[in-house]
């Protein structure tokens, strides 16, 4: 019995390296956020400096693995067979969830995964164990107090990281104003000196003060001179950022830096233990359990869990080295990233997310509120904080989200709040408070004007609510895998093995060939048009990318067209479901793509964008017309199959074939004509468009005369094909517009 342990461990410890893969894709955003944002260096770059960051934390890191110990459960009060379910539990549900969440490119917090999928497993553990003994309480099997703790401090991260992030950099941005190059003489100092000051304070002070490979004499004579440690740090950095500024460096460049590199340290030190704290708890119970554990896991207690952790430095070292590989080589963690810079981005850009009630009742509460307040303040002063704030003068790296200013105040206020939850052992957010700092700041710096907040709010209340859905999922899912595990015994525990294998697999597979698609390449332009500035190559970027993108629409109209017509005519539930799923997913990939168009559109040289501009607008409204059109056609039809009406007439279906298979062609040669470039047979397919249309027209008429004539005749199916004629002639008219603006465009 005792081999299926060893199983068990080495399946733990493979899943160790899996989880810091996806744990460090999950949680790059934490720290490279505001220098990818600002653009402060190459990506590289910013990777060589975060790398040395993470691996020195994962050394150093060693206090924290008590959670996993016993942070949540009393261990002393399980046999060993019940923390290896535990563990086990833990681990399959943890991998699954943050694999779930990186795909979809939210950013989720390892740290509450961890923590509640713990407190999931050892509730469900605990109420097992005390239905077979009343004496037992929960209050004995689990540290309700520490729990209520960690829980607590993570949720309350997130009100003091928002409201933290929004005053200072309201006080940044009123010393420095958008134009902060002008009054960097006089105030570099003293922000170099507090910046610089926070981050030694941060990684020296409470980094190495703590760490168990400084000797306790040094770390008692740290911990007894920390203020005349900080003075001086601030005296001494001060002047080194004046002199800096004088040698012209870029001294905002060397903090944000500096910040990525604390802040890197910090997410190692602070949220390994999510990643390999159980795996190493399983690892020392095991050899617990072979040295004092006479053969018997099921009356074997394991009170050894309650001793601190002492993990060797060659594990903590691999570890390290593994999380380093993962932010160097992830796609996922790109993804991520790229969700956390968008949201926080100075100017319009690629809104990721829609319009929601909750962030236009949010967006119209701030405004009346701003109203009230705009009041209340003299005009005079207003119009001072006013300049401090004109966004005219930002001054912004070629494709940056945000200035440089935003940068080091989101790195060096996520590392102070970082370090307080570090210094009382709380396993705080480290993604709760970076994600929140960045929301604040750029809240105050008015990234969020009239018309992206309501989208921005949506994003990070959809990101925030991420969070709580994560905690709820872990617990509940991990309390279920461990029930099952409990009563299934081994061959449960194989059984989830095997799944956890299976699913990781295949979410890797579907993710490459995500990837591989077009739409991946549609992307890679957008985001190239976005953070470009020379005005001819978005020009250039922006045609490509109409290209593609009308080709697209028409591929999906004319797959939607024929979908309709086979659901009218075989009655088909489903296909028209489908296709009506289809419908919204385009509208929403529309209204994504309009908003860049936009963008790049401004973006271009002003003779292209002026001489362009009517058939670009033309082209966006063909687009909505498809929409509106293919809607106009479908849902008359999917209510008539879903009310299970008369089925439609052969005569009509044999009528409308052939006008069926004229349509095809049409949007089958205008897609051609478009993705080609290739205008030469433009005026011959406006031809075949107006006499199809008029083909339409005849059949209109005939059938209104029929209408009027037979007797007997079906109202219902009758009106429906009326409308079928109709719209599909609105159709033809709106591929015509939409081929004639392309070749105006772009032909």
């Amino acid at each position: 019995m005792t081999e299926i342990f060893f199983v068990i461990v080495g399946f733990l410890l493979i899943l160790a390296v899996f989880d810091l893969f996806v744990g460090v894709s999950n949680d790059a955003v934490n720290f490279l956020n505001s220098a990818i944002g600002a653009k402060v260096a190459r990506f590289r770059t910013v990777l060589i400096v975060a790398s040395a960051g993470v691996l020195i934390g994962a050394v150093m890191s060693a206090g924290m693995m008590d959670v996993a110990r016993h942070g949540i459960m009393q261990p002393s009060y399980y046999s060993f067979k019940e923390v290896m379910t535990i563990f086990l539990a833990v681990m399959v549900t943890d991998v699954v969830v943050l694999d779930m969440f990186n795909s979809m490119g939210m950013p989720t917090s390892t740290t509450v995964s961890l923590v509640f999928e713990l407190l999931g497993a050892s509730f469900v553990m605990a109420l097992l164990k005390i239905s077979g003994d009343p004496d037992l309480t929960l209050g004995m099997l689990l540290n309700t107090n520490k729990a209520l703790t960690v829980i607590i401090a993570i949720f309350v991260s997130v009100a003091i990281a928002f409201v933290a992030g929004l005053a200072v950099q309201w006080l940044a941005r009123v010393v420095f104003s958008f134009n902060y190059r002008r009054r960097l003489g006089y105030t570099i100092g003293i922000f170099g000196g507090v910046a610089f000051t926070s981050l030694a304070y941060f990684i020296f002070v409470k980094g190495l003060g703590n760490s168990p490979f400084i000797s306790a004499e040094f770390s008692g004579w740290i911990e007894s001179n920390t203020t005349a440690i900080l003075v001086v740090a601030f005296i001494v950095t001060a002047v080194i950022s004046e002199i800096l500024y004088f040698l012209k460096v870029n001294v905002f460049k060397v903090i944000v830096l500096s910040g990525t590199f604390a802040l890197a340290m910090a997410f190692a030190g602070n949220d390994l233990v999510n990643f390999i704290g159980v795996p190493l708890a399983a690892l020392d119970s095991l050899l617990d359990f072979l040295a004092n554990g006479n053969g018997n896991p099921e009356s074997f207690m394991m009170s050894s869990l309650q001793e601190s952790a002492k993990s060797p430095i060659t594990y903590l070292l691999i570890a390290g080295i593994i999380m380093v590989i993962a932010l160097a080589t992830s796609k996922k963690a790109q993804n991520v990233v790229k969700t956390s810079v968008n949201l926080s981005r100075q100017g319009e850009g690629d809104e990721m997310f829609g319009s929601s009630p909750v962030a236009r009742v949010l967006v119209r509460s701030s405004q009346n509120l701003g109203n009230v307040v705009e009041q209340i303040v003299p005009k005079s002063v207003r119009t001072w904080i006013g300049s401090r704030f004109n966004k005219d003068e930002a001054i912004l790296a070629d494709g940056a989200a945000f200035d440089e200013v935003r940068a080091s105040v989101n790195l060096v206020l996520s590392a102070l709040l970082i370090i307080m939850g570090t210094t009382l052992t709380l396993p705080l957010s480290t993604t709760y408070v970076t994600f929140m700092v960045a929301m604040g700041s750029s809240l105050a710096d008015k990234a969020w004007n009239r018309e992206t907040a309501v989208f921005r709010i949506t994003g990070v209340v959809s990101v925030i609510g991420g969070w709580f859905l994560t905690a709820g999922i872990a617990f509940v899912a991990c309390g279920l895998v461990c029930l099952v595990m409990h009563f299934g015994g081994f061959v449960a525990m194989v059984a989830f093995m095997l799944l956890v294998a299976f699913l990781l697999w295949n979410s890797k597979r579907s993710y490459d060939k995500k990837e591989k698609t077009g739409d991946r390449a549609v992307k890679t332009v957008e985001q190239s048009m976005l953070s470009t500035s020379d005005p001819e190559q978005v020009w250039s970027l922006l045609s490509r990318h109409f290209v593609s993108v009308q080709t697209d629409v028409l591929e999906s109209v004319s797959s939607d067209y024929s979908a309709i017509f086979k659901g009218l005519e075989e009655e088909d539930l489903k296909c028209l479901r489908r296709c009506n799923k289809n419908l919204k997913d385009i509208k929403n990939i529309q209204q994504r793509v309009r908003r860049i168009e936009l963008v790049a559109l401004r973006r271009s040289p002003m003779d292209v964008a002026v001489e362009r501009n009517t058939w670009f607008h033309l082209a966006m409204n063909s687009d909505e017309e498809f929409i509106y059109c293919m809607r106009r056609m479908l849902d008359p039809i999917l209510e008539h199959v879903d009310n299970c009406f008369d089925p439609f007439s052969k005569t009509y279906i044999n009528e409308y074939r052939p006008i069926m298979t004229k349509v095809h062609s049409l949007l089958d040669s205008s897609q051609r004509i478009i993705s080609s470039g290739d205008y030469s047979s433009y005026e011959s397919m406006l031809r075949v468009f107006q006499e199809t249309i008029a083909e339409l027209s005849s059949l209109r008429k005939k059938h209104i005369n029929r209408m009027q004539t037979e007797e007997g005749i079906n109202l219902k199916t009758s009106q429906l094909y009326l409308n079928l004629i109709q719209e599909t002639s609105e159709l033809l008219n709106t591929t015509k517009h939409l081929l004639r603006a392309s070749y105006h465009f772009v032909g």
